[in-house]
């Protein structure tokens, strides 16, 4: 049993996982509220809010796997990518949690956790769906990164970039866009409800880096679609404001569906998995194993629990450490730089 940290940006989290995935446990404490009347995470707080929570949040995922610090195996923490601060206020603590029980420490990369976060087993392991062989195409879509991965094995060195957003993240286009709506932060659960009452080809947006030889995404330019209508009509409300939110979801949900089925289908590969915060999407949960199906591949989804950055895909990924070899020495550091070799330039022009 390994017990996980996570505290890469505004979610404080703790979690306890065995290495066939099961979780034992799963603790987040959100800080949406703390960021809410700012528009967005603010670094500063987000670690305050951190050292404030993780204390009670790491005894509250031991007490409800039933389990004391000394019956877990090691201790695994996010110490990679993230804000600096907030990752040391997780590391520094997984350090002492380390160092007084006397387990073992795995740094554990955050990419890596959504990635494999679709071998979590959430409930009855007998109702589990089924999991993904290797190797598998993924669609890792959140706040901060949105990149197509072919994934050969369960270790940063077997798995490679084959494209990625080159501005905005998916998840990032989504709350700017609900920000310059007025719907709040954070605006992709917003645009989303809206959006199921809406209309997606009442207002034509075009798709992003729509060329077929292309795996790499841009939604600064969607965003600013959006934008230019805003500023032409108006901020929208009633029936015109759930049309626009249908039309930008659709638009972007549509890109991301087509180009993780093209990457599979470059790569040769059969399975296609998909991760992140955006992954909850129901929309594009649904595009992507209808496109999936269409293409005759097969389609595998986390659980809605497993999509938001959470300390079990976390877990999973120490236990997978743990089994391979030895821990992390006290030199562990955290950085906002991500293990997985990366191909795509960011800007305009030819890679």
């Amino acid at each position: 049993m390994i017990l996980g940290i996570e505290s890469s940006c505004d979610e404080t989290a703790a979690a306890v996982v065995t290495r066939d995935g099961r979780v034992r446990s799963d603790v987040v404490h959100s800080q949406v509220s703390l960021h809410a009347e700012h528009g967005g995470v603010v670094p500063e707080l987000a670690s305050r809010d951190h050292l404030r929570n993780i204390g009670p949040v790491v005894a509250s995922a031991l007490d409800r796997a039933g389990i004391r610090l000394a019956d877990v195996d090691g201790i695994a923490v996010t110490h990679r990518p993230g804000l600096v601060g907030a990752l040391l206020v997780g590391v520094q603590a997984a350090k002492g949690l380390a160092w007084a029980s006397g387990k073992p420490l795995y740094g554990v990369d955050h990419l890596m956790g959504h990635i494999l976060s679709i071998f979590l087993v959430r409930g009855d392991p007998a109702m589990a769906p089924p999991m993904p062989a290797f190797p598998f195409v993924a669609l890792l879509v959140s706040g901060g990164h949105t990149a197509l991965y072919r994934v050969d094995a369960p270790s940063a060195d077997r798995i490679t970039e084959l494209g990625a957003t080159r501005d905005d993240a998916a998840g990032e286009a989504f709350d700017k866009v609900g920000k310059l709506l007025g719907l709040g932060y954070p605006g992709g659960p917003r645009i989303e409800a809206l959006a199921r009452e809406g209309d997606p080809l009442a207002i034509p947006l075009t798709s992003p880096m729509a060329r077929k030889d292309s795996l790499e995404f841009s939604f600064s330019g969607l965003k600013t679609q959006v934008a230019t209508w805003v500023a032409r009509e108006g901020v929208p409300s009633g029936q015109r404001l759930v049309d626009l939110c249908a039309s930008f979801q659709a638009t972007a949900t549509q890109t991301l569906a087509k180009k993780l089925v093209r990457a599979a289908e470059r790569e040769g590969v059969s399975r296609v998995v998909i991760g992140g915060g955006v992954a909850a999407n129901r929309e594009l949960r649904e595009r992507v194993r209808t496109l999936a199906a269409k293409h005759g591949l097969e389609a595998f989804v986390p659980e809605l629990a497993s999509c938001t950055d959470n300390a079990a895909m976390i877990a999973y990924v120490g236990a997978l450490r743990a089994a391979d070899g030895p821990g992390d020495g006290w030199d562990l550091v955290a950085t906002s730089a991500t293990v997985l070799p990366r191909s795509t330039r960011k800007g305009r022009g030819m890679r």
